[in-house]
């Protein structure tokens, strides 16, 4: 009788191991060919050109905006100095600051120290038909207080900046969220066949300068097809936009093709959606040569409209010279712009701060919004103005700090309800007590104007849906028009 040997036992085939290898084996190619037809159709929907509809074959609500500019006043603006006037806080500057409205909540770096009301150093005057109050460090935005909603009612999570901008870029701190440039692009696609559907400009005060990373446009767990694209605010907006030295066009198109033709090869072997993603963006950087010059060579414009913005010189770097390409970049049907203006973080030197700031934004923000609507751009263009949080109403040194509890943003035109004031906080302004609004509403409203249930706009990932509003968020009526 011959030997029994476990090793060829186990590796014979048996009734067993028939059936259990055949389950296996039959379950992972059926797997397989799911997989490959739901791989084969978002490669497809990531690979589409500029110009594609977007995931969302249908808008799920009216639709009011067809783009946003979100001009982000990154480090946190007080409010007390720019929409919230508290005259009672004014009265109290100085003086110790009622225990009652601080007991038990979170400060930044305010802990255990003694707090002091710190009053508005300014002014604030009545404008519009609605008499929308505004600080005097705005006179041109008040100009346009009746195309304005200002929200005095935001409520965030985060004390701190990097993750409060995370929040209100992507709805989430956990790294890897899409931000909500990136989820719009995807929803709804772009424009425009020349240039990305999702753009990032950075400017600088000479105050409060807090550091913006990158994560903030990123595309987080979608396909990085669907992230934002900074061009730079000084020079060549894109670096190497044009050809070498001895390398004309006509070769550039042949490059490209051969490149696009070797990972079309590649996309039809194995399915990965970067694939798909580098064939778009190799066609998009070529388009991109000839567009991008044209786009932010501001010297074609006019000088008066130039002196509109405040602009200097084209291509200063400045936040004007920004707001100005911003409206270039949306009538070119680009879907989200987004203005980084990096002067507001005034631990200290509040006044001088402020002052800085709000003459760097001021005229260049109201002359986007007049500009837009004499183009007859406003209506379907949705513009949120804002940091990532508030100021206390207590003294921080010459400075105030990090508020979470309250703070004022603004919204114009894509379907807002203009020349109104929605919220309110408590007498000093430390708490928003009136009609709160939190991140995840503000974006939930968003979403609505641009025609999109933001329960439906999201991405499978790890077994869950990933979303710009997570489990949260309602949609807010009185800011709707």
């Amino acid at each position: 009788m011959p030997r029994f040997d476990p090793t060829t036992h186990a590796l014979s085939i048996n009734r067993r191991a028939f059936l259990q290898q055949s389950a296996y084996g039959l379950g992972g190619i059926a797997f397989s060919l799911l997989a490959n037809r739901l791989g084969a159709a978002t490669a497809a929907a990531s690979a589409r050109p500029a110009g594609w509809s977007g995931a969302l074959r249908e808008a799920h609500l009216p639709i009011k905006a067809k783009r946003v500019i979100f001009l982000c006043m990154a480090g946190g603006p007080s409010q007390f100095e720019t929409f919230d006037w508290k005259p009672k806080l004014k009265a109290l500057d100085g003086q110790p600051f009622p225990e009652s409205f601080t007991q038990g909540q979170q400060l930044a770096q305010l802990q255990n120290t003694v707090l002091k009301a710190r009053g508005p150093f300014t002014e604030f005057k009545r404008h519009g038909q609605a008499g929308i109050e505004i600080s005097e460090l705005f006179p041109q935005l008040g100009t346009v207080a009746d195309d304005l909603c200002v929200i005095r009612s935001m409520q965030t999570e985060q004390i701190n900046h990097d993750t409060a901008h995370a929040f209100m870029n992507t709805g989430s701190i956990i790294k890897g969220r899409p931000s909500m440039g990136s989820g719009l692009l995807y929803g709804l696609g772009a424009e425009t066949q020349d240039l990305p559907g999702f753009v990032v400009l950075n400017s600088q005060g000479k105050f409060g300068l807090q550091p913006i990373s990158a994560r903030q446009w990123s595309s987080g767990v979608l396909p990085s097809r669907f992230q934002g694209v900074q061009f730079q605010s000084r020079g060549d907006a894109v670096h190497y936009v044009g050809n070498p030295e001895g390398v004309c066009q006509s070769t550039q198109r042949q490059v490209v093709d051969e490149i696009n033709r070797l990972n079309g090869f590649l996309a039809d072997d194995q399915f990965d959606p970067e694939i798909a993603t580098r064939i778009a963006q190799y066609e998009l950087a070529f388009k991109m040569q000839t567009s991008v010059p044209e786009l932010t060579d501001l010297r074609t414009e006019p000088r008066a409209m130039l002196d509109r913005y405040g602009v200097k010189e084209p291509g200063d770097g400045s936040f004007a010279s920004n707001c100005l390409l911003a409206r270039r970049l949306a009538e070119r049907g680009v879907r989200m712009i987004q203005l980084y203006h990096r002067a507001w973080d005034h631990h200290g030197q509040l006044e001088e701060g402020m002052k800085s700031a709000a003459k760097d934004v001021d005229q260049a923000t109201a002359a986007l919004i007049t500009d837009l609507k004499q183009r007859g751009m406003l209506d379907d263009t949705l513009i949120l103005w804002g940091g990532e949080f508030g100021r206390t109403p207590m003294g921080q040194g010459t400075g105030r700090d990090h508020h979470i509890n309250s703070f004022s943003v603004f919204m114009a035109g894509g379907g807002v309800k203009a020349g109104t004031v929605y919220g309110a906080t408590d007498e000093l302004g430390y708490r928003a007590v009136e009609n709160v609004v939190n991140v995840h509403d503000l974006h939930a409203t968003m979403l609505a104007l641009l025609g999109i249930d933001h329960v439906r706009l999201n991405t499978k990932f790890q077994g869950l849906d990933v979303r710009l509003t997570g489990v949260a968020g309602e949609t807010i009526p009185g800011i709707m028009a």
